[in-house]
């Protein structure tokens, strides 16, 4: 390959879904699967086939409706693993496997309590498997940035020989640090006589911070593939955030040098669809993609940025399709611009599903005057709701069900064609409709009686008094931590509707789970 060419490798459907909170269903991904080839990755990981059905169908209808990145599935060294990632991916015309091994001496010693010779054994047999279906193949020494480099590299050189194309080294716990990251690279070019027979590639977690960091010292020191998510999510603080990533290659490239096939335009989509499918709120303050990140509060500032923008901005809104406010719709704008703003902000629809956003937009607009790109979110992220809810049969709620005053809340869940109406009393309208949601489930035949409530935020959108509420819950039930998200200009009913979907997530998720942990 071009040595100066970096490879953008894109976990968000696998790694990122581990994050908490962030479930995606099966449309949700190959939505977020078609927006990554509009954006240029070069590679989708679409998922873990043997984790859950869900995951399964994920990665095969990516494999045979997506066209043009490579599509990679994830596999444990089972031969099991191996063989359901091999079904999910029949049909793809460019497919990788991608297998991997803890080599840490902590996860050899406490998880898989095996021996580094019989661990070494178990990677090169999972490489030759994999091989036997298709030529590219990924290895990954698994919390490799805590491993022993002498044993590292004794892995990395025989998994190169079974046949693996890229060898990922990944901070799987987030542990590294730039300097001494960018040296265990070099350290394996050194070491590894048969390195440059494989792709070195980089997979950086950000419990402290470094994801991108140590991403960006990674490719200084020889790897050509970046491993991250959209938004920097996954597993506890979540991957390097690969538009960060991307953004740093493009705008200093004086410095990096380096070549990638992003189309950086198609960021900001990207990022907001990855964000509404998830039901999560952009920081404000996230680089490239926060709504902050182009905004200047100082006087000195906005002068400048005024005579020049490149004052004070080192890369354009317009550079990363970061749509701004100025142009906010309104219920005559009709459906022609309904359908272009939806397609700016990363959503493809046809006619009939854009006939039904329109139905919701024309309401919301003769309630607040103005719709902003917030606003749409809300609506496009609700009609995903209301057909999960029909599809899975989960318990429903609507606006014209929510009654409440001072201390008092009254509503009606639906759930597979049956009613139950139910009030509740308490301290604050939000409470007592709490307790009426709860009181009305438990009617259905469902006991949540130790559900606890762990978190509740509110965030106000644009427009001014009128403005959407966004509402955040977070539910507890043993184990099972659950979220939902739901907006409003009552903030009220958007508190109730977010309880509710937070319960429905909940009821969703299994006691217990295959979880991939790169």
């Amino acid at each position: 390959m071009d040595s100066k060419r970096v490879i953008i490798f894109d976990t968000t459907l696998r790694d990122g879904e581990q994050s908490p909170g962030c479930k995606m269903d099966v449309g949700g991904k190959i939505q977020i699967a078609r927006q990554l080839v509009r954006l240029g990755v070069d590679v989708i990981e679409a998922g873990f086939p043997i984790a859950s059905p869900g995951d399964f169908t994920s990665v095969q209808r990516i494999s045979r409706e997506v066209e043009g990145p490579i599509i990679a599935g994830l596999a444990r060294t089972r031969p099991e693993d191996i063989k359901e990632t091999i079904r999910a991916l029949t049909g793809a015309p460019r497919p990788r496997i991608h297998t991997f091994v803890a080599t840490s001496d902590i996860h050899m010693e406490k998880k898989l309590r095996k021996p580094p010779a019989e661990v070494v054994r178990m990677a090169v047999e999972a490489v030759e498997r994999a091989k036997s279906f298709c030529d590219d193949v990924e290895f990954s020494p698994e919390d490799a940035a805590r491993s022993g480099k002498d044993f590292l590299a004794e892995i990395v050189e025989r998994v190169i020989e079974a046949g693996a194309t890229t060898v990922n080294i990944p901070d799987t716990v987030g542990y590294s640090n730039p300097w001494e990251f960018g040296q265990l690279i070099e350290f394996l070019f050194e070491r590894v006589p048969n390195i440059s027979q494989a792709v070195v590639s980089v997979h950086c977690h950000n419990d402290l911070a470094l994801a991108v960091a140590n991403s960006l010292a990674g490719v200084m020191a020889g790897a050509r593939q970046v491993e991250g998510c959209i938004i920097g999510i996954g597993e506890r603080a979540g991957n390097a955030q690969l538009e960060a990533v991307v953004m740093n290659l493009v705008t200093r490239k004086d410095f990096f040098g380096f070549d990638i096939g992003v189309d950086t335009t198609q960021i900001g989509p990207t990022a907001r669809l990855v964000a509404s499918l998830i039901n999560k709120q952009i920081p404000d303050t996230l680089p490239i993609v926060g709504a902050s990140a182009f905004a200047h509060g100082a006087g000195i500032h906005q002068d400048g940025v005024i005579k020049d923008r490149r004052t004070y901005e080192i890369m354009t809104p317009k550079s990363v399709g970061w749509i701004g406010e100025s142009l906010p719709l309104v219920k005559h704008s009709g459906r022609r611009a309904l359908k272009d703003r939806l397609a700016s902000l990363g959503y493809q629809f046809d006619d009939e599903v854009v006939d039904q956003i329109y139905g919701r937009f024309v309401e919301l607009a003769d309630l607040k005057t103005y719709v902003y790109n917030n606003d749409l979110h809300l609506i496009v992220q609700e009609l995903r709701i209301r057909n999960e809810i029909r599809r899975e049969k989960l318990f429903d709620l609507e606006d014209a069900d929510i009654g409440y005053g001072p201390g008092y809340g009254a509503v009606t869940i639906r759930r597979n064609g049956q009613a139950f109406r139910a009030a509740g009393y308490g301290d604050g309208p939000f409470e007592a409709l709490c307790k009426a949601i709860m009181a009305a489930i438990t009617g259905h035949g469902e006991d949540l009686s130790a559900l606890k409530l762990e978190g509740y935020d509110v965030i106000k959108g644009a427009g001014g008094p009128e403005a959407i509420a966004w509402v955040e819950v977070r539910v507890r039930l043993g184990d099972r931590l659950a979220l939902g998200r739901s907006g409003d200009p009552d903030t009220i009913k958007a508190s109730a509707k977010a309880f509710i979907y937070a319960i429905n997530h909940l009821l969703q998720v299994p006691v217990a789970q295959l979880a991939a942990v790169l």
